[in-house]
Protein backbone atom coordinates (compact mmCIF):
# COMPACT_ATOMS: atom_id res chain seq x y z
CA UNK A 1 0.00 0.00 0.00
CA UNK A 2 1.08 3.59 -0.62
CA UNK A 3 1.61 6.67 1.50
CA UNK A 4 -1.82 9.07 0.70
CA UNK A 5 -3.44 12.13 1.46
CA UNK A 6 -6.35 12.76 2.75
CA UNK A 7 -9.05 16.19 3.33
CA UNK A 8 -12.56 16.66 2.54
CA UNK A 9 -12.67 19.71 -0.09
CA UNK A 10 -15.06 22.06 -2.26
CA UNK A 11 -15.09 21.19 -6.18
CA UNK A 12 -17.37 24.17 -8.09
CA UNK A 13 -19.46 24.71 -4.59
CA UNK A 14 -19.78 21.28 -3.94
CA UNK A 15 -18.43 19.58 -0.89
CA UNK A 16 -16.00 16.13 -1.48
CA UNK A 17 -13.32 13.94 -0.41
CA UNK A 18 -10.29 13.45 -1.55
CA UNK A 19 -7.46 10.71 -1.12
CA UNK A 20 -4.61 10.09 -3.39
CA UNK A 21 -0.96 8.46 -3.54
CA UNK A 22 1.60 10.74 -2.32
CA UNK A 23 3.58 12.24 -5.45
CA UNK A 24 1.77 12.28 -8.89
CA UNK A 25 -1.42 9.55 -9.99
CA UNK A 26 -2.45 9.03 -13.52
CA UNK A 27 -5.64 7.43 -12.88
CA UNK A 28 -8.59 8.07 -10.83
CA UNK A 29 -12.18 6.72 -9.59
CA UNK A 30 -15.09 8.81 -8.59
CA UNK A 31 -16.64 7.29 -5.62
CA UNK A 32 -20.61 7.35 -5.39
CA UNK A 33 -21.87 6.70 -1.76
CA UNK A 34 -24.78 4.61 -0.35
CA UNK A 35 -27.23 6.08 1.81
CA UNK A 36 -24.75 6.60 4.25
CA UNK A 37 -23.42 9.86 2.49
CA UNK A 38 -19.42 10.49 3.09
CA UNK A 39 -19.76 8.90 6.31
CA UNK A 40 -16.45 7.00 7.53
CA UNK A 41 -16.91 3.69 5.68
CA UNK A 42 -17.25 5.43 2.67
CA UNK A 43 -13.68 7.25 3.34
CA UNK A 44 -11.66 4.15 4.14
CA UNK A 45 -12.81 2.77 0.53
CA UNK A 46 -11.15 6.17 -1.11
CA UNK A 47 -7.99 5.77 0.92
CA UNK A 48 -8.10 1.94 0.15
CA UNK A 49 -8.25 2.95 -3.39
CA UNK A 50 -5.44 5.70 -3.19
CA UNK A 51 -3.49 3.37 -1.06
CA UNK A 52 -3.66 1.03 -4.19
CA UNK A 53 -2.02 3.29 -6.22
CA UNK A 54 -5.28 5.83 -7.81
CA UNK A 55 -6.82 9.19 -7.11
CA UNK A 56 -9.94 8.80 -5.23
CA UNK A 57 -12.80 12.01 -5.42
CA UNK A 58 -16.49 10.71 -3.43
CA UNK A 59 -19.22 12.60 -4.68
CA UNK A 60 -21.42 14.09 -1.76
CA UNK A 61 -25.14 13.27 -2.13
CA UNK A 62 -26.35 14.79 0.95
CA UNK A 63 -23.98 18.11 0.62
CA UNK A 64 -22.63 17.47 4.22
CA UNK A 65 -24.89 15.12 5.90
CA UNK A 66 -23.50 11.45 6.59
CA UNK A 67 -24.10 8.90 9.12
CA UNK A 68 -21.24 9.87 11.07
CA UNK A 69 -23.73 12.60 12.47
CA UNK A 70 -27.43 11.82 11.06
CA UNK A 71 -30.04 8.97 11.69
CA UNK A 72 -30.60 6.97 9.56
CA UNK A 73 -34.42 8.39 9.21
CA UNK A 74 -32.85 11.45 7.99
CA UNK A 75 -30.76 9.86 5.26
CA UNK A 76 -33.53 8.17 4.08
CA UNK A 77 -35.76 11.23 3.59
CA UNK A 78 -32.63 13.20 1.95
CA UNK A 79 -32.33 9.81 -0.49
CA UNK A 80 -35.75 10.26 -1.87
CA UNK A 81 -35.33 13.53 -2.25
CA UNK A 82 -32.25 12.96 -4.52
CA UNK A 83 -33.06 13.56 -8.39
CA UNK A 84 -31.56 11.67 -10.98
CA UNK A 85 -30.41 14.70 -13.56
CA UNK A 86 -29.58 16.77 -10.51
CA UNK A 87 -27.14 13.99 -9.52
CA UNK A 88 -25.33 13.28 -12.50
CA UNK A 89 -24.30 17.01 -13.03
CA UNK A 90 -22.89 16.89 -9.83
CA UNK A 91 -21.00 14.03 -10.77
CA UNK A 92 -19.81 15.43 -13.97
CA UNK A 93 -18.84 18.68 -12.55
CA UNK A 94 -16.27 16.13 -10.14
CA UNK A 95 -15.36 14.68 -13.20
CA UNK A 96 -14.29 17.72 -14.94
CA UNK A 97 -12.06 18.24 -11.93
CA UNK A 98 -10.77 15.33 -11.99
CA UNK A 99 -9.59 15.60 -15.59
CA UNK A 100 -8.59 19.60 -15.02
CA UNK A 101 -7.00 20.57 -11.88
CA UNK A 102 -6.31 17.20 -10.92
CA UNK A 103 -4.86 16.35 -14.72
CA UNK A 104 -5.53 12.81 -14.07
CA UNK A 105 -5.49 10.74 -17.16
CA UNK A 106 -8.17 8.61 -17.03
CA UNK A 107 -11.12 8.33 -14.56
CA UNK A 108 -13.66 5.42 -13.59
CA UNK A 109 -16.47 5.72 -11.38
CA UNK A 110 -17.61 2.77 -8.33
CA UNK A 111 -20.72 3.10 -6.56
CA UNK A 112 -22.44 1.09 -3.51
CA UNK A 113 -26.09 0.37 -3.30
CA UNK A 114 -27.63 4.32 -4.37
CA UNK A 115 -24.07 4.89 -5.80
CA UNK A 116 -24.31 2.00 -7.40
CA UNK A 117 -27.41 2.48 -9.46
CA UNK A 118 -25.94 6.09 -10.51
CA UNK A 119 -22.71 4.79 -11.13
CA UNK A 120 -24.40 2.67 -14.68
CA UNK A 121 -26.65 5.92 -15.36
CA UNK A 122 -23.33 7.94 -15.65
CA UNK A 123 -21.86 5.50 -17.42
CA UNK A 124 -24.20 5.70 -20.03
CA UNK A 125 -23.57 9.74 -20.27
CA UNK A 126 -19.88 10.13 -20.05
CA UNK A 127 -17.83 8.34 -22.52
CA UNK A 128 -14.69 9.88 -21.20
CA UNK A 129 -15.14 6.67 -17.75
CA UNK A 130 -12.64 4.35 -18.18
CA UNK A 131 -14.64 2.00 -16.29
CA UNK A 132 -17.84 1.40 -14.10
CA UNK A 133 -18.23 -0.58 -10.68
CA UNK A 134 -21.67 -1.19 -9.38
CA UNK A 135 -21.25 -2.82 -5.48
CA UNK A 136 -25.27 -4.44 -5.28
CA UNK A 137 -26.47 -1.45 -7.20
CA UNK A 138 -30.36 -1.02 -5.60
CA UNK A 139 -32.21 -0.87 -8.37
CA UNK A 140 -35.63 -2.00 -7.75
CA UNK A 141 -38.50 -3.41 -10.03
CA UNK A 142 -40.50 -0.20 -10.04
CA UNK A 143 -38.50 2.89 -9.78
CA UNK A 144 -39.45 4.94 -6.42
CA UNK A 145 -41.09 7.89 -7.70
CA UNK A 146 -37.86 10.54 -7.69
CA UNK A 147 -36.05 8.30 -10.02
CA UNK A 148 -36.75 9.18 -13.86
CA UNK A 149 -34.24 7.14 -15.32
CA UNK A 150 -34.03 2.98 -16.26
CA UNK A 151 -30.74 2.14 -14.72
CA UNK A 152 -30.98 -1.31 -16.70
CA UNK A 153 -31.66 0.20 -19.77
CA UNK A 154 -28.85 3.03 -19.93
CA UNK A 155 -26.27 0.13 -19.02
CA UNK A 156 -26.67 -0.83 -22.35
CA UNK A 157 -25.23 2.38 -23.68
CA UNK A 158 -22.02 2.15 -21.59
CA UNK A 159 -18.66 1.60 -23.82
CA UNK A 160 -16.67 1.22 -20.87
CA UNK A 161 -15.65 -1.92 -18.97
CA UNK A 162 -18.33 -2.77 -16.04
CA UNK A 163 -18.01 -4.94 -13.09
CA UNK A 164 -21.20 -5.38 -10.94
CA UNK A 165 -21.04 -7.12 -7.87
CA UNK A 166 -24.26 -8.85 -6.59
CA UNK A 167 -25.61 -10.03 -3.31
CA UNK A 168 -27.22 -13.62 -4.14
CA UNK A 169 -29.82 -12.74 -1.42
CA UNK A 170 -30.44 -9.50 -2.56
CA UNK A 171 -33.81 -7.94 -1.00
CA UNK A 172 -33.63 -4.86 -3.59
CA UNK A 173 -33.12 -5.86 -6.35
CA UNK A 174 -34.62 -9.26 -7.64
CA UNK A 175 -33.55 -12.06 -9.48
CA UNK A 176 -35.19 -10.84 -12.82
CA UNK A 177 -34.13 -7.45 -12.67
CA UNK A 178 -30.16 -8.65 -11.94
CA UNK A 179 -31.07 -10.91 -14.94
CA UNK A 180 -32.12 -8.36 -17.22
CA UNK A 181 -29.19 -6.51 -16.19
CA UNK A 182 -26.83 -8.82 -16.44
CA UNK A 183 -28.26 -9.54 -20.41
CA UNK A 184 -28.49 -5.63 -21.08
CA UNK A 185 -24.42 -5.72 -20.26
CA UNK A 186 -24.00 -8.50 -22.06
CA UNK A 187 -25.36 -7.78 -25.24
CA UNK A 188 -23.21 -4.75 -25.34
CA UNK A 189 -21.48 -4.18 -28.84
CA UNK A 190 -17.91 -2.67 -26.60
CA UNK A 191 -17.07 -3.26 -23.03
CA UNK A 192 -16.12 -5.95 -21.25
CA UNK A 193 -18.71 -7.06 -18.65
CA UNK A 194 -17.66 -8.68 -15.55
CA UNK A 195 -20.76 -10.00 -13.50
CA UNK A 196 -19.58 -11.71 -9.67
CA UNK A 197 -22.46 -13.41 -7.72
CA UNK A 198 -22.14 -13.90 -4.01
CA UNK A 199 -24.57 -16.62 -3.31
CA UNK A 200 -26.37 -15.73 0.14
CA UNK A 201 -24.90 -12.47 0.38
CA UNK A 202 -27.00 -9.70 1.43
CA UNK A 203 -27.57 -6.63 0.02
CA UNK A 204 -24.72 -3.69 1.40
CA UNK A 205 -22.71 -6.99 1.89
CA UNK A 206 -19.90 -4.59 1.80
CA UNK A 207 -20.57 -2.34 4.73
CA UNK A 208 -18.54 -3.46 7.81
CA UNK A 209 -21.46 -3.24 9.55
CA UNK A 210 -23.63 -6.25 7.71
CA UNK A 211 -20.09 -8.06 8.99
CA UNK A 212 -21.65 -10.00 11.77
CA UNK A 213 -23.03 -12.35 8.76
CA UNK A 214 -19.79 -14.77 7.85
CA UNK A 215 -21.38 -14.81 4.43
CA UNK A 216 -21.20 -11.24 4.16
CA UNK A 217 -18.07 -10.63 5.21
CA UNK A 218 -16.53 -13.65 3.20
CA UNK A 219 -18.11 -11.91 0.50
CA UNK A 220 -16.48 -8.62 0.67
CA UNK A 221 -13.12 -9.99 1.27
CA UNK A 222 -13.33 -11.23 -1.73
CA UNK A 223 -14.65 -8.94 -3.81
CA UNK A 224 -12.70 -5.84 -2.81
CA UNK A 225 -9.07 -6.66 -4.03
CA UNK A 226 -10.53 -7.87 -7.25
CA UNK A 227 -12.40 -4.70 -7.52
CA UNK A 228 -9.26 -2.67 -6.61
CA UNK A 229 -7.53 -4.66 -9.19
CA UNK A 230 -10.19 -4.03 -11.79
CA UNK A 231 -9.64 -0.38 -11.09
CA UNK A 232 -5.96 -0.20 -11.72
CA UNK A 233 -6.13 -2.11 -14.88
CA UNK A 234 -8.95 -0.28 -16.38
CA UNK A 235 -7.28 3.24 -15.56
CA UNK A 236 -3.69 3.07 -16.38
CA UNK A 237 -3.88 0.73 -19.31
CA UNK A 238 -2.78 2.34 -22.95
CA UNK A 239 -6.32 1.47 -24.37
CA UNK A 240 -8.34 2.54 -21.11
CA UNK A 241 -9.08 -1.08 -20.65
CA UNK A 242 -11.78 -1.13 -23.37
CA UNK A 243 -12.35 -4.37 -25.66
CA UNK A 244 -13.99 -3.60 -28.85
CA UNK A 245 -14.91 -5.78 -31.69
CA UNK A 246 -12.79 -6.44 -34.40
CA UNK A 247 -13.09 -6.05 -38.01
Amino acid sequence: MKDIEAERITVGGLSAFFARPLGRSRGGMLLLPMITGIGAQVREYAEDIAGAGLTALVWDPFHGVSDDDAPRERLVELMNGLDDEACVAEMRTLLDHMFGELELESVGVIGWCLGGRLALILGSRDDRLANVVAYHPSIHDERPPNQTVDAVDSAGRIAAPVMVLHAGADTIMSPDTFTRLQTTLQNRESGATVMHVYPGAEHGFSVRARHTNPVNAAAYAVSWPQVLEFAAATTTGDDRGRLRPSG
